[in-house]
């Protein structure tokens, strides 16, 4: 099945960045408002907002990703474009890879990579050479409730403290 090609989102980042948080591509609802984690369900942002001590929900959106870039996270996606009816990774088709290690390279600082649910972490034989240690984490999205809020934001809090933030 062959549909439309979607495009990405430009990256968050900081040359002073310590975590580079790796999604796989934005769902329908970050593509549609050009914001990153956007469909109401995702708990990427409370997470964030938890580990970071900011109550980054109650800002606008500019405002938030200011304030996480500012405090050391950077936020990507490991595909800038792909093929998918919907939101779920499986349905992913002809993805074609963002250039990872050339942002990598722009963040001197950084202390640690994170892949944000396992069909990014499949980029983690491409990661795990730029450096810094690689680490999969357990999917924000929606679609992965297998695990509780508590229980993903203590893998988070163990990375977010490895990368010093």
């Amino acid at each position: 099945m062959s549909g439309a090609r979607d495009q990405g989102l430009a990256p968050i980042w900081h040359a002073q960045a310590r975590l580079l948080i790796l999604g796989s591509f934005p769902g329908q609802a970050s593509l549609q408002s050009q914001q990153y984690y956007a469909h109401p369900r995702n708990q990427f942002w409370p997470i964030v907002s938890a580990l970071l001590g900011e109550s980054l929900m109650a800002q606008p959106y500019a405002e938030r990703c200011e304030r996480a870039r500012l405090r050391g996270l950077a936020i990507w996606d490991v595909y800038a474009s792909c093929e998918r009816p919907g939101s779920l990774d499986a349905d992913i088709q002809h993805a074609q890879p963002n250039d990872v290690r050339a942002l990598v390279l722009q963040m001197p600082g950084l202390r640690a990579i994170a892949h944000n649910g396992g069909e990014s972490a499949r980029s983690m034989r491409l990661t795990q050479t730029l450096g810094p240690p690689v680490f999969r984490l357990p999917s924000t999205s929606p679609a992965h409730a297998a695990w509780s809020f508590e229980r993903k934001l203590a893998a988070w809090r163990e990375v977010f403290e490895r990368a010093g933030l």
